[in-house]
């Protein structure tokens, strides 16, 4: 499969057009409906799948969907496929909390080729395409060059499982806050990654992650000249139970750290 400049664009409109529908209901009344104890769903994330789902088919009708709100199963297959996030960050948006992020990834022959985060609410694109870097609004991004953990701002995500992996969650965040400047957490890993790849972080770690809340993210961080792996420091693909993203000089030190070991 060619990854051609007219698919970029194609993908980037359809992106953009998914955008507008989140941004026509950001001042209406949201239908709230649960998913699980904490897991939202709202009619918004259902319209902007459908959107995606059209368009992207449009554009590749060979690729294959594995989509958020449609999923029967994660696994992968080597065909395209399209991972779709339709709006990463539910529970911001029942909130109008502005991160919120739609993300999508193609996949192909066992890596992601292309990933694409949207952030229509702060008005930022995200896009590459392996190798050949990554881009926020057309301006090229990298990670950052920071070297020691004391200055590092890393950020975080709490799983839907949190009721039963607190403690688990905890340790994690006690390491990372003894050791960083500091920990954040925008509550959409589609935008901890985005931000990461575009250097406002870090770092970024999270444990129980789907393969459509990373698939475009851990894209752009490596295409940004990043580093993407498990939170142990084993290769990384969407769908794994951790992920660590951080610049090349920290990863090492992020997977100590993390690991609970001296660094």
């Amino acid at each position: 499969m060619i990854l051609s400049r007219e698919l970029l664009d194609d993908a980037l409109q359809a992106v953009r057009e998914s955008g507008e529908v989140i941004l026509k209901a950001w001042d209406r009344p949201r239908n709230i409906r649960h998913k699980g104890r904490i897991d939202l769903v709202t009619d918004t994330d259902v319209a902007v799948e459908d959107s995606l789902k059209r368009s992207l088919g449009r554009i590749l009708p060979e690729a294959d969907f594995l989509a958020e709100e449609s999923a029967g199963e994660t696994e992968l297959k080597e065909g395209p496929t399209w991972i779709v996030d339709p709006l990463d960050g539910t529970t911001n948006f029942a909130h109008r909390i502005p991160f919120v992020a739609v993300s999508v990834g193609l996949w192909h022959g066992g890596a992601v080729r292309m990933g694409i985060v949207h952030l229509p609410v702060l008005g930022e694109m995200y896009w590459a395409v392996q190798d050949q870097g990554a881009f926020l609004n057309g301006e090229k991004i990298s990670v950052t060059d920071t070297r020691d953990l004391v200055q590092a701002l890393v950020a975080t995500g709490f799983p839907y499982t949190i009721k039963t992996d607190v403690d688990q969650v905890l340790g994690y965040m006690r390491r990372a806050l003894m050791a960083t400047r500091g920990v954040r957490r925008c509550g959409s890993a589609a935008t901890d990654l985005a931000f990461t790849a575009a250097g406002r972080f870090d770092a970024f770690f999270e444990i129980g992650l789907k393969p459509w809340d990373t698939a475009a993210g851990a894209c752009l961080i490596r295409e940004a000249g990043g580093m993407v792996s498990t939170m142990d420091g084993k290769d990384y693909f969407p769908g794994q139970e951790t992920i660590l993203g951080s610049n090349a000089s920290l990863h090492r030190h992020m997977v100590r750290m993390l690991a609970g070991e001296r660094v």
